[in-house]
């Protein structure tokens, strides 16, 4: 007997996520391939020598450069003699951690957290790829999580693409878990794998703002360049105008959203809450960008790292 097909909204599958291959560009152009004096790079440069060199920009000539480097286009525009100057191209492997824990599977309109977290890290992986770097990843289910070893090779991005697919259609047997706790031991595991000079992407709803995941998350941002994706509900920052009932499987609550007062207050605390963790990120040059569960993932990539491509 055939079984019934699966929502793609809230259960992903592997063929979702290979479609997702064409989208790799729009990740910033530096995922996975960073220069050594790169904003993005660590605080030292490698010592392991790079793939090449690449062209940075053209400056004015001064005594003791390279006269073999002259560029001389520039030189007959302006009239001063410039050089070239180049930059050691060094290896960036990527490590995407992928969020798959219980909160994760709630959407209120369109696609569930846990199905757009998949999709943004099919792209991000997809991006590595292409950029010849290692990528691997961890997919975290709340009590426990899959660690897949960054390689370079396709096969490794199937493997890692299988654990999430089958992570996410596991996420609705429930469990009980601590985000802050696990994050915390999560960390140490990730040490192992993630030494230094790694890009590191991470994407999970961050639904509690807790100083241990702060603390958790600057430990990976010491030796590594990382970047949050924060995956939510248009229903988390903002509560319709109507009376529900909401649970968790085991308690359940009645919040009247009628209420003149409610909804405000609760959006302003959502807002609130989320800009002060931006802020204390922004001490630690940790970027975070909100990915909502609505539209399409392309289109809100466009508009966080390529405004000037989108329509």
């Amino acid at each position: 007997m055939k079984q019934p097909e699966k929502n793609p909204d809230i259960f992903i599958s592997l063929e979702d996520l290979l479609r997702f291959e064409w989208m790799h560009s729009l990740f910033p152009s530096k995922l996975g391939k960073q220069r050594s004096n790169s904003i993005l790079s660590g605080r030292f440069a490698s010592r392991q020598r790079g793939r090449g060199l690449d062209f940075e920009e053209s400056r004015p000539y001064t005594i003791g450069d390279d006269i073999r480097n002259i560029d001389w286009k520039v030189t007959a525009k302006t009239g001063t003699t410039h050089t070239k100057v180049f930059t050691e191209e060094k290896e960036k492997p990527a490590f995407i951690f992928v969020d798959q824990s219980p909160t994760m599977g709630f959407g209120s309109q369109q696609k569930t957290k846990s199905v757009t977290a998949a999709q943004l890290a099919a792209i991000a992986a997809y991006k590595v790829l292409k950029s010849g770097d290692r990528v691997g990843g961890m997919v975290y289910t709340g009590n426990g999580y899959e660690l897949v070893t960054p390689k370079r090779d396709r096969r490794n991005i199937l493997h890692f693409f299988q654990k999430i697919v089958e992570a996410n259609n596991q996420i609705y047997q429930p469990h009980d878990f601590d985000f802050s706790e696990s994050l915390k031991t999560i960390v140490s595991k990730l040490h192992n794998v993630v030494t230094h000079d790694f890009m590191v992407v991470f994407i999970s709803d961050f639904y509690r703002y807790d100083p241990k995941v702060l603390e958790s998350l600057c430990e990976i941002a010491e030796h590594n360049d990382l970047l949050l994706l924060k995956v939510q509900d248009p229903m988390e920052v903002e509560l319709p105008h109507q009376k529900l009932t909401l649970g968790d499987g085991q308690k359940q609550i009645q919040i009247d959203g009628r209420k003149k007062n409610l909804p405000p207050q609760l959006k302003a605390d959502f807002e609130q809450n989320f800009k002060q963790f931006e802020t204390e990120l922004a001490k630690y040059n940790i970027p975070i960008y909100p990915i909502s569960t609505v539209g399409k993932v392309e289109d809100q990539l466009l508009e966080h790292f390529n405004p000037a491509l989108r329509k």
